[in-house]
């Protein structure tokens, strides 16, 4: 479950890849994530597992930010998860494929016939992102009611406005609409809420005790808000939980989710056969679950983003390694906070982030404020000071925080994005993803 990506072009997270695990260099982990938390980069919790115990974990942030003081986060703090959800909603899937209550080529037609191309789209292609049914959550207008309760039916409503994308089985798309239908279907099967069948089928049966289905975020419950940013941190808005659903509305820690994805793959949650079909990879997707690569090895797992929470979970199979990261505070991206953790998990050599800065006065920033638009790309970038920062915002995106590292140089981590202005010539270099575009001041 994912709201659009604050940057001005998409960048995809991934984790990339590693060697052998040998002695946990747990002093290396300890001074990455204290350099995080000196400088102000992320908020977020980690969780290592080998062989089937949690051998490291780490917290550095806050659970609260308010005006009347702050909370700082525990191991025991609870993170939105966001589409990891849906790892959890392919398993309870394939349970019931397991128990013969639902067939894999089941068409969609059996519980929602009003879905565009239902009596062609199977269980199956939902779980793998074949459907070609349109991700509800991709709409700009998403951002209008995310914070506000919906019923089924308005959801439902919803999906079925949208024409399909693509014919069933055509291609590969993520949509969280797959994956909210079929935490819909989890229900209409088994007479049980959501909520229950997690309950039965994998909280209550493996141990977890940290991962439920959401609602409005209760602090006395070890869970957290999220921030995002500017000068300082700031709250996010909290998406509704009876929205994600299925596809993004679970509440974890790294710590629960290891032992989550290191039960699956020990068969303690579905049938070996049913773990190498969720493990089928079609156009780059598998069937609630994706492959992670880092270097010459392979991990499967998944990704989450939901407000400002970002999330990884990934199992190493061959080493019985498995992480999980949570954030709920990003500046530095997160994918690079996973090569580094894993690049130390594996003994791979890893230089730590620089994260030094450029002192400017605050009325030197205006040489840089305006308008500025580029003949190589449709949108434009304004360029504004809010009190003692520079801050950047593209056509219809949402305005992010500029760092001054060097003189008329300024970056946004959280995006790999780099501005240098020549404000005698009124132009600015902007550099991000490899790509180098030159913007003139309007």
């Amino acid at each position: 479950m994912k709201r659009i990506l604050i940057s001005i072009f998409v960048v995809l997270a991934i984790f990339v890849s590693s060697v052998s695990a040998q002695v946990l260099n747990s002093r290396r982990l300890d001074s990455l994530f204290s350099l995080l938390s000196e400088k102000n980069k992320a908020m977020g919790s980690l969780a290592v597992m080998k062989e089937g115990k949690i051998i490291y974990t780490k917290v550095i942030g806050y659970s609260s930010i308010s005006g009347t003081g702050t909370t700082a986060a525990t191991p025991l703090t609870k993170y939105r998860i966001g589409s990891i959800t849906k790892m959890f909603t392919s398993v309870m899937i394939f349970q019931l494929a397991d128990e013969k209550k639902i067939a894999l080529n089941t068409p969609l037609s059996k519980w929602y016939p009003q879905i565009p191309n239902a009596d062609k789209i199977t269980i199956s292609q939902m779980l793998s992102h074949h459907s070609g049914i349109h991700s509800f959550t991709s709409d700009p207008e998403y951002l209008t009611w995310m914070t506000d309760a919906k019923t089924e039916k308005e959801i439902l409503d919803y999906i079925c406005s949208k024409p399909a994308e693509f014919q069933p089985g055509e291609k590969g798309a993520y949509s969280n609409s797959n994956f909210y239908l079929l935490g819909r279907i989890i229900e209409k099967i088994t007479k049980k809420s959501y909520p229950d069948n997690l309950k039965k089928r994998i909280t209550g049966k493996i141990g977890l005790k940290d991962t439920y289905y959401g609602g409005k975020t209760n602090l006395l419950q070890n869970e957290c808000y999220s921030y995002k940013m500017e000068d300082k941190w700031m709250q996010e808005p909290e998406t509704d939980m009876s929205i994600p659903h299925g596809a993004g509305a679970l509440v974890s820690t790294p710590s629960d989710l290891v032992r989550f994805i290191d039960a699956l793959f020990a068969g303690k949650l579905i049938s070996s056969d049913s773990l190498e079909k969720m493990k089928t990879i079609t156009d780059g997707f598998g069937m609630g679950i994706f492959q992670i690569p880092f270097f010459e090895r392979k991990a499967f797992g998944h990704n989450g983003g939901i407000d400002g929470f970002q999330s990884s979970l990934g199992y190493f199979p061959e080493d019985q390694l498995a992480v999980a990261y949570c954030t709920n505070g990003v500046v530095y991206p997160p994918n690079d906070i996973l090569i580094g953790i894993l690049s130390i998990c594996f003994n791979r050599e890893y230089k730590l982030p620089s994260f030094d800065t450029f002192e400017i006065r605050p009325e030197d920033l205006e040489k840089y404020t305006g308008v500025y638009s580029s003949p190589q790309l449709p949108l434009k970038i304004t360029i504004t000071r809010k009190d003692k920062i520079l801050m950047g915002q593209g056509t219809g995106q949402p305005a992010f925080p500029l760092t001054a590292t060097a003189p008329d140089t300024f970056t946004f981590d959280q995006a790999k994005l780099k501005m240098v202005f020549r404000p005698d010539k009124k132009e600015m270099t902007l550099s991000q993803g490899g790509g180098t575009f030159e913007f003139k001041r309007e």
